[in-house]
């Protein structure tokens, strides 16, 4: 099977997408993009390497309240009121993996695009 060769720009990008994914997974996120889980678990690596980074254990799953998608209703309103910031958290990590990955397929198209020779 050939190797493929990715711009650093697209290296760079994959990696900001799997680390501002709370929850996203190298099989997601690689998915996703259409390449290896492999290799995208080697960029992430070597960039957390570059930044001085200490690896830990996998990242840790959302909390089953915010995987539902609505929090249980509670009679305490502290409660309550932490739930729903845990589903505000989570919809915003969404809207910046989506708005990551319109940034992506932008440069892509755009990449593309210049080079076409009809």
């Amino acid at each position: 099977m050939a190797m493929k060769d990715y711009s650093d720009e697209f290296k760079a990008d994959a990696v900001a997408l799997y680390e501002s994914t709370p929850g996203a997974t190298y099989k997601d996120i690689a998915a996703d993009l259409g390449i290896n889980r492999a290799t995208l678990r080697e960029w992430v690596l070597r960039d957390r390497e570059r930044r001085g980074i200490v690896p830990t254990g996998p990242r840790a799953a959302g909390t089953a309240t915010a995987r539902a998608g609505q929090p249980t209703a509670s009679d305490d309103p502290e409660m309550r009121i932490r739930q729903l910031e845990a589903r505000v958290a989570e919809l915003e990590a969404s809207e910046r993996k989506l708005a990551t990955e319109r940034d992506i397929l932008r440069k892509a198209a755009k990449y593309f695009a210049g080079e076409t020779n009809w």
